[in-house]
């Protein structure tokens, strides 16, 4: 059986009733993580802009923009839902797969399910499905990323999701991720370049994925052999792949329980040098003031991506994505929020000469795909020099955030959105999600998202 002929097969008998608990938790957590930082993401100015640019697509209104509310067509709000999740680098991961998975899947999936009136249980079994898809597509890569594997496996995964909603088998599926297939789109030049195309990636293939469904549902036909084939996703995407991860998992391991959150809106990549700094300061009670110099050894992967140095013109999307910045900002604050990018802080000389400080180097690691194990080296004024090694970092499942954590970090996304949302109103969508499988109609849980005060 080739790849494509198991997906084709888990998707069709995958259902909520053969679930296991553990899974709908799961999914109900990063539903409950990425919702929140979708919130929070309404802040970002260039948000307006991209929903200047959606406000051409037409006038039907299927689907909202959370926190902001205005009805648009069900692909322009996946857009602008899917730009909100990603646009402060604060959503989960799949690490074995370096695919974000809830980003295109959810944006593409919560509006489509308003425009299709669907239950709380439909999106679960959805979610469930595509995360399944984009992950065990994105953990079959065995090269360096080139193309942008979050938006590009989660286009097909959210196209899956919605099959797996509505009960589509046979060719009508076949189609759709065919369809989907040949829409799929996300360079790395936009990460090199700290671009906000990158998280406009993200929101492009979560209209990609409503697009390919209708155009399946209407009986357009698709190329058929889209992972193997000649030009399909892994000759023509990746440069080498190996099916071992698909194989053992496929039918085994729901993908959405191996999910890391990200406790800072910063890469992944990132995260290691946070972690490993806050740990050794909290340890040793070490002040920003005594650092003399700091040693981020990471993976090649950690290394391309975060590696790049601290500079006076940074944009937001930029320091995001260096450990210069993220490594100063925590040293200095003890955290790293969505506040620590604002543009008199990017400026701020007293961070840019700390940033300076840090250097990240490459470890023994060889996959070019691992964002572990780091180690961090301090050294101090005083000659003394700290160091721990992280095999797994924090949000990791191997080293999961407390439910507390969880609900700090989804009360922080909340509270500092375009339009805050107050405590009784947190409140209401915690608990709305916490029965997200009795819900029945995803409408009422998206209203939660809005501030209407």
């Amino acid at each position: 059986m080739t790849a494509i002929e198991s997906l084709l097969q888990h998707i069709e008998h995958t259902t909520f009733e053969n679930l296991p608990d553990s899974t709908v938790n799961a999914v109900k957590t990063f539903v409950f993580d990425s919702i929140g930082v979708g919130i929070s993401g309404s802040r970002v100015p260039t948000t307006q802009n991209v929903k200047k640019a959606v406000a051409t697509w037409g006038e039907a209104k299927q689907a909202q923009v959370w926190n902001t509310g205005e009805w648009l067509p069900a692909n322009a709000a996946a857009v602008v839902n899917g730009f909100q999740i990603h646009n402060q680098e604060w959503d989960c991961v799949h690490e074995p797969a370096v695919v974000h998975p809830m980003a295109v899947i959810l944006s593409a999936l919560m509006a489509f399910g308003q425009r299709e009136n669907i239950t709380g249980k439909q999106l679960i079994v959805g979610i469930t499905v595509a995360v399944d898809v984009a992950t065990l597509i994105g953990a079959s890569a065995t090269g360096a990323m080139k193309f942008f594997r979050p938006s590009i496996c989660g286009c097909l995964g959210a196209t899956a999701g919605l099959a797996a909603i509505k009960n589509i088998k046979g060719d009508t599926l076949k189609n759709a991720l065919g369809i989907a297939y040949s829409q799929i789109s996300g360079t790395m030049q936009a990460h090199v370049e700290g671009s906000p195309m990158l998280p406009m990636q993200i929101g492009i293939n979560s209209a990609n994925a409503i697009n390919a469904f209708d155009m399946a549902m209407a009986g357009l036909q698709g190329p058929k052999d889209i992972l193997e084939g000649p030009f399909g996703y892994f000759n023509l995407f990746e440069d080498s792949y190996d099916l071992t991860y698909f194989n053992e998992n496929i039918g085994k391991q729901y993908q959405i329980e191996c999910v890391s959150h990200k406790p800072y809106p910063t890469g992944r990549a990132g995260h290691g040098g946070i972690d490993g700094l806050l740990t050794l300061q909290a340890e040793h009670k070490f002040s920003a003031e005594d650092v003399k110099h700091v040693v981020i050894r990471a993976t090649p992967l950690i290394h391309r991506l975060v590696g790049r140095p601290a500079k006076n013109n940074m944009d937001v999307s930029y320091a995001k994505l260096c450990n210069g910045y993220i490594a100063a900002t925590a040293l200095i604050t003890g955290n790293v929020t969505v506040e620590d990018f604002e543009p008199h802080l990017l400026t701020d000389s007293n961070r840019l000469a700390l940033a300076q400080k840090v250097t990240t180097e490459l470890n023994s690691c060889k996959d070019l795909n691992a964002l572990a194990p780091v180690s961090v080296e301090v050294t101090l004024h005083n000659g003394k020099t700290h160091h721990i090694e992280l095999a797994a970092v924090l949000g990791n499942p191997a080293r999961p955030l407390s439910k507390n954590a969880q609900i700090t970090k989804f009360t922080a996304a909340c509270s500092s959105a375009k339009h805050p949302l107050d405590q009784q109103q947190i409140q209401q969508l915690i608990v709305e999600i916490d029965h997200l499988g009795d819900i029945n109609n995803i409408n009422d849980l998206v209203s939660l998202t809005l501030n209407n005060h």
